[in-house]
C-alpha cells in the first residue's frame, strides 16, 4: 500500500500535465526510500535471543518494550582473580567474568530498567542486581562519550553516537553455567504511552509529515531493511493508509475531511464473496503484563469461509488493546469486500490515491485506492473507509510463567568442622562453609579464606547454592544417641519462608537424609512440621550423628540442613587443631563482606570415639576393659566390622587421668588389686586422637 502510494506522490508533484514525469520521479523516491532487500518488515519474536551478526539491523525503540539486543563488543571470559597480599602471597581463581557491550536502540533512550539474563532476571524493577557485575548505559546522545572500557582495550574507539547501548564490566559467570548468558532489556525510550503518529514521523526521517493517527501504543520496536516494513505495521494497528501531501507522505487513519464529487460518468460496485474475507484475525503483540513475552488475541466472525489471517505487530500492548484491534481488523477486512470503481470528468483530478470521496453527497466515504487519467476523464478505483475503532473491552492474557523478582538480602555464613560427609580420606584440615541469604533471591556469594588470623587471604572460590538456615527459638534438651529421640522437639525460625523442610521416610532416614547441624551437633529429624511462616517444629530425632557427641542447644542456637549440594568444603593444608579459621563472604546484596570464624578441634580428622565401653571381672580377680571401636568411613555397614580408616588400628587408655596405656586391640587386662577409678579410651587416628569414652569403675 505504501509503495502504491508513493509511486503516485510524483504524479501529484507533476501535476495532470506531467504525470510521467511525476511518476518517475515517485518511482525513484519510492526504490530510495522504501526498497526491500530480504524481507519487509520486523519479525515478531520472543525477545530473549541475542544476534551478533554483522550488518544486524538495530531497531528504533518507542515507548517501553523489551529488547533483546545486539551484541556489539566483548572480550573472551576471564578467571575472575582475588589476589591475596598477605605474607603468603598466595592467590587463587574463582570462576569467569566476561566483559561486553549489547546495542540496544538506533535512537536515544531515557532509562533500563529490568534485564533479563536466560529468562531469569539479572536486575528487579528496584534496580537491585541478582548477580554481580559491573553496568554502564549509554543512552545514544550525539555527544556521548566513548565508554572507558571498551578504549582501555581497543585503539580509537568507537563512541557510538545515536546507538543507545549498554556495557557490562566482569559480569559473573557462575550463575549462568560459565557461559555469557542471553539477555533481554526493559527500555524506556519515551514517556508511554507514545502516538502511532509521532513514531511515525520519527521513522520515516523527514519523508512522513503531518500529525497522524492519535492512537497510541506503550510500546514500538521498529526494525527491517525498509522504512516500509517499519511503518506497515502501524498501518496496520491503525486501520489507516498513506496519501501524498505537499512535503511528502501522511500517514491518515480517518476521514477527517472528504473532496466531494457529483455526477459520475460511470460507476461499478463490486462486492466479493464473503469467503474472500478472513473468518479470523489473529493480533500478536508483546504483553507488558506477561514481562512482555508474545500475547495473542483472537476475533472470530460468523457465516462463511476459512480463511485466518495473523497480524504481527512489534508493538506492547495490552491484551484488551489487542482484541479491540483483532475486531477491528476482522471488521474492516469484512468491509474491504466492497470496492467501487467511478469515472468522472477532469474536474475530479484533485482525487489522488490516499483521499476520501465522497460521490452525489452519499453518507458512506470512499478512499482512494487508484486513480487513471485518460481521454479527458478521470478513472477512480475506491475502497470502503471503516474509521470508527472498537471500544476495548475486558479480554484475558492467558497466564504467563514471568520471572520472579525477589530480593537478594544480606548473606547469611555459618563454618563447621564436620566430619567427612562423602566417606572419603582427608589428610589435612577442612573447613565446611554454609551460605544463604535472607531473601530468596540471593545466589551465592565470593569467599576469601585465613588460617593466620587475617594477615593473609585465600581465595576459595563461590560459595555454593543457597542452604536451609536458621535459628531455635527454643532450647534442645540432652537425649541418649543411643535411641530415636521422641521426647524432644526441635523448634526454628529459618531465614525466609521459601526455605522449606520435609519429612521422610524411614527408609530414607537409614540412608542419611534429614541430617541437620544443631550447635555442635549432627541430628537427623523424620517428621517436619510448619507452624506459620519460617517457623516449623521437628520430631522424630536421631541424635549425635557421624561421631557428633550429644548436647544441650540453647534458643539462638543455629540450624543448618547439611547437604552436599549447599556446602563448600575447604581444605587447609597450613591449619593446625587449635587454629582459628576466618572466611568472608561477599554477595550482591551485601553492603560489606560478612564474616564468621570457627577454631579447629581436629574433629575433621580425628576417628569418633570408642563405644560399649565395659568392665567386668576375671577369674584371677583382675578386670577386663573391652570396647568397640568405629570408623570415619563406612557408617551403614552391617554384619560386618567398620573398615578401620587409619593406618593402623592403636587405642590409648588413660588409668585414673595420669597413667597411659597403649595397645593395639580394643580390649585391656587390669590385673587384681589394681585400684583404679576412672579409665578413658581414644583412638590414634592417623593424624589425630578421637574424644575419648569414659567408665568409672565401681570401688
Amino acid at each position: 500500500m505504501a509503495t502504491l502510494v508513493l509511486s503516485t506522490l510524483g504524479r501529484a508533484v507533476g501535476g495532470p500535465v506531467g504525470g510521467a514525469i511525476g511518476g518517475l520521479l515517485g518511482h525513484q523516491l519510492d526504490r530510495a526510500l522504501f526498497a526491500p532487500r530480504h524481507r519487509a518488515g520486523p519479525r515478531l519474536a520472543e525477545p530473549r535471543v541475542q544476534s551478533a551478526a554483522y550488518a544486524t539491523p538495530l531497531p528504533l525503540l518507542f515507548g517501553v518494550t523489551r529488547v533483546s539486543g545486539t551484541l556489539l563488543w566483548s572480550t573472551e571470559p576471564a578467571p575472575a582473580a582475588h589476589a591475596a597480599h598477605g605474607k603468603s602471597g598466595r592467590g587463587a581463581n574463582a570462576g569467569y567474568t566476561a566483559s561486553f557491550a549489547v546495542a540496544l536502540s538506533a535512537r536515544a533512550i531515557v532509562e533500563v530498567r529490568r534485564i533479563w539474563a536466560d529468562g531469569q532476571l539479572l536486575r528487579g524493577a528496584a534496580g537491585d542486581w541478582k548477580s554481580a557485575t559491573g553496568f554502564r548505559l549509554h543512552r545514544g546522545t550525539e555527544d556521548q562519550l566513548p565508554d572507558p572500557l571498551i578504549a582501555a582495550h581497543e585503539r580509537d574507539a568507537p563512541a557510538f553516537r545515536g546507538i543507545a547501548y549498554a556495557v557490562f564490566e566482569q559480569l559473573q559467570l557462575a550463575d549462568f553455567g560459565g557461559r555469557v548468558p542471553m539477555l533481554s532489556f526493559e527500555v524506556v525510550a519515551d514517556a508511554a504511552p507514545v502516538r502511532v503518529g509521532d513514531v511515525a514521523r520519527a521513522i520515516g526521517a523527514g519523508a512522513i509529515v503531518g500529525a497522524g493517527p492519535d492512537a497510541t501504543v506503550d510500546g514500538y520496536a521498529a526494525s527491517g531493511d525498509s522504512v516500509a516494513g517499519a511503518l506497515a505495521p502501524l498501518a496496520s494497528l491503525t486501520g489507516g493508509w498513506f496519501v501524498a501531501v505537499p512535503g511528502g507522505l501522511a500517514l491518515a487513519d480517518r476521514c477527517d475531511t472528504t473532496l466531494a464529487l457529483d455526477d459520475p460518468i460511470a460507476r461499478e460496485t463490486l462486492r466479493r464473496p464473503v469467503e474472500t474475507a478472513p473468518r479470523a484475525v489473529t493480533v500478536a503483540h508483546y504483553d507488558a503484563a506477561r514481562d512482555y513475552q508474545v500475547g495473542a488475541q483472537h476475533a472470530r466472525r460468523g457465516g462463511a469461509g476459512w480463511r485466518e489471517d495473523t497480524v504481527e505487530l512489534p508493538a506492547t500492548l495490552s491484551a484488551a488493546r489487542a482484541a479491540a484491534l483483532a475486531r477491528d481488523t476482522l471488521r474492516r477486512a469484512e468491509r474491504a469486500r466492497v470496492s467501487r470503481t467511478v469515472t468522472l470528468d477532469a474536474r475530479a483530478l484533485a482525487a489522488r490515491p490516499g483521499v476520501a470521496v465522497r460521490i452525489d453527497d452519499e453518507a458512506a466515504a470512499w478512499r482512494v485506492t487508484r486513480a487513471r487519467y485518460e481521454q479527458h476523464a478521470v478513472t477512480l478505483e475506491l475502497a470502503a473507509v471503516d474509521d470508527a475503532p472498537t471500544a476495548a473491552a475486558p479480554a484475558d492474557a492467558g497466564t504467563a510463567r514471568c520471572a520472579p523478582d525477589v530480593a537478594v538480602g544480606a548473606t547469611l555464613l555459618q563454618l563447621a568442622e564436620l566430619p567427612p560427609l562423602d566417606d572419603v580420606a582427608s589428610a589435612v584440615e577442612r573447613v565446611t562453609v554454609f551460605a544463604a541469604g535472607t531473601a530468596p533471591g540471593w545466589r551465592r556469594a565470593a569467599l576469601l579464606v585465613s588460617d593466620d588470623a587475617g594477615a593473609s587471604w585465600i581465595a576459595a572460590g563461590d560459595t555454593a547454592p543457597a542452604a536451609v538456615i536458621g535459628a531455635l527459638v527454643a532450647p534442645l534438651a540432652r537425649a541418649p544417641g543411643t535411641l530415636v529421640d521422641r521426647a524432644n522437639t526441635i523448634e526454628l525460625l529459618l531465614a525466609h519462608d521459601d526455605m522449606v523442610l520435609e519429612t521422610c521416610a524411614p527408609r530414607a532416614l537409614d540412608r542419611g537424609a534429614n541430617l541437620a547441624l544443631v550447635g555442635d551437633e549432627l541430628v537427623q529429624f523424620a517428621d517436619a512440621h510448619q507452624l506459620a511462616p519460617r517457623r516449623w517444629r521437628l520430631s522424630t530425632l536421631l541424635r549425635a550423628r557421624r561421631g557428633t557427641v550429644v548436647t544441650v542447644s540453647p534458643a539462638g542456637a543455629r540450624f543448618v540442613l547439611v547437604e552436599r549440594a549447599t556446602c563448600v568444603t575447604v581444605a587447609l593444608p597450613g591449619a593446625r587443631a587449635g587454629d582459628p579459621v576466618r572466611v568472608l563472604a561477599a554477595g550482591v546484596g551485601d553492603g560489606a563482606p560478612v564474616s564468621a570464624e570457627v577454631v579447629l578441634d581436629g574433629g575433621a580428622l580425628a576417628p569418633p570415639a570408642p563405644v560399649h565401653l565395659r568392665a567386668r571381672a576375671a577369674a584371677d580377680g583382675g578386670t577386663l576393659l573391652t570396647w568397640v571401636r568405629r570408623s570415619r568411613y563406612g557408617w551403614r555397614w552391617e554384619e560386618a566390622p567398620v573398615p578401620l580408616g587409619e593406618e593402623r588400628e592403636l587405642y590409648v587408655v588413660t588409668v585414673d587421668d595420669a597413667r597411659r596405656v597403649t595397645v593395639a586391640a580394643p580390649t585391656l587386662r587390669l590385673p587384681a588389686g589394681h585400684g583404679v577409678r576412672r579409665v578413658a579410651v581414644r583412638q590414634q587416628g592417623t593424624l589425630a586422637l578421637s574424644r575419648a569414652a569414659e567408665l568409672v569403675l565401681a570401688g
